[in-house]
């Protein structure tokens, strides 16, 4: 009888607990699944490697990446690797299993080694060109008022958007793209000599495929004090369309010319 009592208030708890570790199973894998879709669909985090894109961003940065609207002209945008821009030096942050985990399922920034981030230049179609009487890219024609984001010397002055003249016909289905720091920026410019690893015209890798875009990053969500939204600067309203259709391989000139 009193084994019978002891054991009935044993057996209550050890139900309890077994409903509570369920309920809280089930919680974790769907938020887990949540996240994955949020990720998948929505929107991404990545964490800021270099000082490409400074002062816009720095190093470090936690920015997130939606993926609901499309990019236009000055959006800053994440993408993967078009064709070795990394180089073979490059190495990424590497996290542990948990952290690998916790990225894969959207809850920590991603540090994969074969994502870029630089801003939207030229879409397909544009013509960019470098540069003008005073020293600005133009696009379409239109020269860009860049100030305002290029990134300023210790002499508080903005570096040269360009050093090499150069233009383009951006190829259809195709960016061109520019690091806010144009000193510290291996982008498109200096990809126009590049012969391609898997074959092709020199010069298609300085352009990255449409179809390789995470999609633009529109918040610096960490550290705190840097936190922020993301916005088109104005010169970009200025810029006209296209006047002719993309075509499907880039006009480059000079041939092979770097940064």
């Amino acid at each position: 009888m009193s084994e019978s009592r002891i054991g009935e208030p044993r057996s209550g708890a050890a139900r309890q607990l077994g409903s509570l570790l369920k309920e809280v199973a089930i919680v974790v894998v769907g938020a887990i699944i949540v996240s994955s879709i949020l990720r998948a669909f929505v929107a991404q985090p990545f964490v800021i490697p270099s000082g490409s894109m400074e002062d816009t961003l720095q190093i470090d940065d936690k920015v997130v990446v939606q993926k609901v609207t499309d990019f236009s002209r000055g959006d800053v945008v994440v993408f993967v690797d078009p064709g070795n821009w990394l180089g073979p030096d490059y190495q990424a942050q590497e996290r542990g299993p948990t952290g690998k985990l916790l990225e894969f399922v959207g809850l920590l920034p991603d540090t994969s080694s074969n994502h870029l981030i630089k801003r939207v230049i030229g879409m397909p179609g544009d013509t960019v060109t470098c540069c003008d009487a005073q020293q600005r890219i133009t696009v379409n024609g239109e020269p860009l008022e860049e100030e305002d984001y290029l990134y300023r010397g210790s002499d508080g002055e903005p570096v040269a958007p360009a050093e090499v003249p150069f233009s383009v016909v951006v190829p259809a289905d195709r960016i061109f793209v520019m690091g806010d720091h144009r000193d510290d920026s291996r982008d498109s410019r200096c990809h126009l000599g590049d012969v391609p690893a898997g074959g092709g015209p020199i010069g298609t890798d300085a352009f990255v495929p449409i179809a390789n875009v995470v999609g633009p990053a529109f918040l610096i969500a960490a550290p705190f004090d840097r936190f922020q939204r993301l916005t088109v600067p104005e010169t970009f309203a200025d810029v006209p369309d296209a006047t002719e259709p993309a075509p499907q391989r880039a006009v480059i000139e000079p041939e092979g010319v770097g940064c």
